[in-house]
């Protein structure tokens, strides 16, 4: 009962972000830059080795961080790629004992490992191992501010370091999702066809089957999607876990028989929701490359992508093949710092001590594009 008055009173904090957050929205934008810009003049400097102390009160985020089998070499380096010592990490592996035996080395400290389950990744119960690890992050976690998915397909383009040193500037209300009502052909393809998953009820792993019948578009609410890629804040995946109006829970049964829940399942709940819908960031901070037209999945990254990569400013990129080592080894020495005698090494720095580099400027810069007055409103569920 207290935990529920608190989140109660949570909500009114947001709903006083709601107000003013329009008025200061110009304000916000031009202190950011101002403030991000002064920082960068004082750090850029890559032989500068001397530590930047930001105010106690840094972000923390929240990684859930997953891959299927034979995927266990690519998420080890995954994760070292984003590990920090101020973040928690809640790790997933579908793979072989001695693929899970080597990610558990890394299940202590801050970094826990899920139990192996049967999993669909089109299906409701990649929903549900999502939805699980944002569990085992409330329960064993109290102080992280924003929640990041990735899979074994996704690889960090800069430091934690930058990425922490930005979003230190920003208001811990905001929510990165890509989310659109324009179903197109999704409309026919996901919305109306009515899917069952075995691995909801069947301990062997099998494929997903359709029902002949289709189902109408839905009228007590309104239908979003975009990308499974999100950095979503604490207080939004504590209403989806706890949903205490009860839209969450609606939504996850409407949602357990929908082809790719996962790509538009907190997209409906955050643009359903009066309480959140006002704090969407129309953007996943992913870096993704279509092919001309839309196939279903993003285009797989490669090195003709690498300048693009960069220029666009996103913390992360999906989909890169697998395997692909020589573009990641790039990615590691050109953005990360990091080469293959250090990857596995650990940082025994404060966790109030970060070291941001020239990432932070470019990461500033899609910032202040996407928190543009100008757009930033317009594009909010719509």
């Amino acid at each position: 009962m207290r935990k529920s008055q608190r989140q109660v009173a949570s909500g009114g904090h947001h709903r006083r972000w709601l107000v003013i957050l329009p008025l200061l929205a110009p304000l916000f934008i031009l202190s950011l830059v101002l403030a991000a810009r002064s920082s960068i003049l004082s750090w850029r400097d890559p032989l500068d080795s001397t530590p930047l102390r930001l105010p106690k009160d840094l972000p923390r985020f929240a990684y859930f961080v997953g891959g299927g089998r034979g995927e266990g070499a690519r998420l080890r380096r995954l994760l070292q790629a984003v590990y920090h010592r101020r973040n928690f990490y809640v790790v997933y592996a579908d793979g072989s004992k001695e693929e899970r035996a080597d990610l558990s080395k890394f299940a202590q400290g801050n970094v826990r490992l899920m139990d192996d389950g049967k999993i669909n990744e089109k299906g409701p119960t990649f929903l549900a191992l999502t939805l699980h690890a944002v569990a085992i992050l409330l329960r064993e976690f109290d102080n992280w501010d924003w929640f990041i998915n990735l899979s074994s397909s996704d690889y960090p383009l800069m430091p934690q370091d930058d990425i922490i040193h930005i979003f230190s500037y920003l208001p811990r209300d905001l929510n990165f999702i890509e989310h659109t009502s324009k179903l197109g052909w999704k409309e026919f393809e996901r919305v109306r066809p009515v899917l069952v998953d075995p691995g909801l009820y069947d301990s062997n792993k099998t494929a997903l089957f359709w029902a002949k019948e289709k189902r109408s578009v839905p009228s007590s609410f309104k239908i979003f999607v975009g990308s499974s890629g999100v950095v979503l804040t604490r207080a939004f995946l504590e209403f989806c876990i706890w949903g205490w109006d009860n839209l969450p829970r609606t939504l996850l049964l409407y949602y357990t028989n929908f082809l790719s829940s996962s790509e538009s399942y907190f997209q409906t709940v955050i643009c359903n929701s009066q309480e959140f819908q006002r704090t969407t960031v129309n953007h996943g901070l992913r870096f993704m490359r279509w092919d001309e037209p839309p196939r279903q999945q993003p285009a797989q990254l490669g090195p003709d992508h690498f300048n693009q990569m960069v220029e666009s400013g996103a913390p992360f990129a999906h989909r890169f093949a697998l395997p692909a080592d020589t573009l990641l080894d790039r990615l590691d020495r050109e953005l990360l710092g990091q080469t293959s005698s250090n990857r596995s090494a650990v940082s025994l720095e404060l966790e109030s001590v970060v070291r941001p580099a020239g990432a932070s400027a470019r990461l500033e810069r899609l910032l202040v594009k996407l928190l543009d007055s100008e757009t930033f409103w317009s594009r909010q569920c719509s």
